[in-house]
């Protein structure tokens, strides 16, 4: 187990990674911004903002208690190990999907839209790592760290979550006319789960100090 200060130097990192890859999310999102930059520029800030979300979310999965899931961990600790994991690879698709988005806008950005909106695997794993985190912190008192998951972050990411998912549904495009299925709800629940991720952050970033 690392020591105080290398775990407030990483749990810094985790806090700053996350709120810089929420901000980029937040910014990518505002239609003014697709506007003003153009579709290369703002698939590029998702795709910048979400290899933050990955190096914070590997930080926060290399605090949870292990890198690795041992076979003696407690319950708790294994749902919040879980938890992180999930997280982690959420971002990883992410990744893929931001990486896709920004290459199809460097081949044609007319046929790219207005940017990226959160994909289906990646959305459904935060809402896991959501859901795993609110069970472990119910047994906070017994968790690795009891002050590393603090309630008001863990209910924002979980909206946060939700808001993405809502986006995934509303970015499928209709098969019949090549359309969203609610470019409203697309951007809104983009621009929602970013605020939320990005508050979350924020106020963590206190309990690394």
């Amino acid at each position: 187990m690392t020591g105080p200060p290398v775990r407030s130097r990483r749990l810094r990192r985790e806090a700053w990674g996350f709120a810089i890859g929420s901000l980029g999310f937040l910014v990518g999102s505002l239609p003014s911004y697709a506007e003003a930059v153009g579709t290369v520029t703002t698939n590029a800030t998702f795709f910048v903002g979400s290899i933050f979300f990955t190096l914070a979310a590997f930080v926060q999965l290399s605090l949870s208690g292990r890198k690795v899931l041992p076979r003696n961990m407690s319950r708790v600790d294994r749902y919040d190990w879980w938890a992180a994991a999930s997280q982690f690879l959420g971002t990883l698709f992410f990744n893929l999907s931001t990486a896709e988005a920004l290459r199809s806008a460097l081949a044609d950005p007319d046929q790219v839209g207005a940017g990226w909106r959160p994909d289906a695997f990646g959305s459904i794993l935060f809402l896991i790592s959501s859901a795993l985190a609110i069970v472990a912190t119910r047994g906070r008192g017994r968790l690795w760290d009891p002050d590393a998951r603090p309630w008001h972050g863990l209910w924002l990411n979980a909206v946060g979550s939700v808001a993405f998912a809502i986006s995934a549904v509303g970015a499928w495009v209709i098969p019949e006319t090549g359309s969203y299925l609610s470019l409203f709800w697309a951007n809104l629940g983009t621009l929602i789960g970013a605020v939320c991720f990005l508050v979350a952050a924020l106020l963590s970033r206190r309990g690394a100090d």
